[in-house]
């Protein structure tokens, strides 16, 4: 998809595009980061709020910057494209948020860059989904997105598979299957 008509950005909950963002990714699971490749790493606190499509996120770079936290909002419009929104946080307005019901999951962000003409990165999850590896690759138009070949330390693609969703993750653990 190219294109997020009016139609279905209004279907998704966004009565103005002009709001929102279009996020274009692929996913795949991996065995291992490639850590000779990073540039930097950042900690990712996620909370997915229950009962709604709201995830709140604080993210710690690990040089020691300012961390930065947002609440988002994001619909699917299919496995590989979304409509987001969010608002950047002060302390005080995260830490009210933050008792928000929900689940929470953690992961590390392993950047690569740019590869191939899209941003590339690695996350590497803790606590419950401890052991799971995952790249995505971020692109400005769905032809990219397309012709872009899968990675060469990737193991298998999951972009089809909602499973493999932030929010899907945390509220269903891993896939049974789940092999990098």
């Amino acid at each position: 998809m190219t294109e997020i008509d009016e139609a279905t950005a209004a279907a998704l909950g966004w009565p103005k595009t002009k709001y929102a963002w279009v996020e274009r990714e692929r996913r795949w699971l991996c065995r291992a980061v490639p850590f000779h490749r990073v540039i930097r790493s950042e900690a990712f606190t996620d909370l997915y709020v229950t009962g709604t499509r709201l995830r709140l996120r604080e993210a710690i770079p690990a040089d020691g910057g300012a961390p930065m936290r947002r609440l988002g909002r994001k619909a699917d419009v299919d496995p590989s494209t979304r409509l987001l929104t969010s608002i950047y946080l002060s302390p005080e307005e995260y830490r009210l948020l933050s008792t928000l019901p929900g689940a929470v999951l953690r992961k590390t962000r392993h950047y690569l860059g740019k590869v191939g003409g899209a941003d590339l990165s690695v996350d590497v999850f803790d606590g419950p989904l401890s052991g799971l590896v995952m790249a995505e690759a971020e692109f400005q138009d769905a032809a990219a997105m397309a012709a872009y070949p899968m990675p060469d330390f990737a193991v298998r693609e999951v972009t089809d598979d909602l499973r493999y969703t932030g929010g899907r993750l945390i509220a269903d653990g891993l896939p049974d299957e789940q092999t990098a």
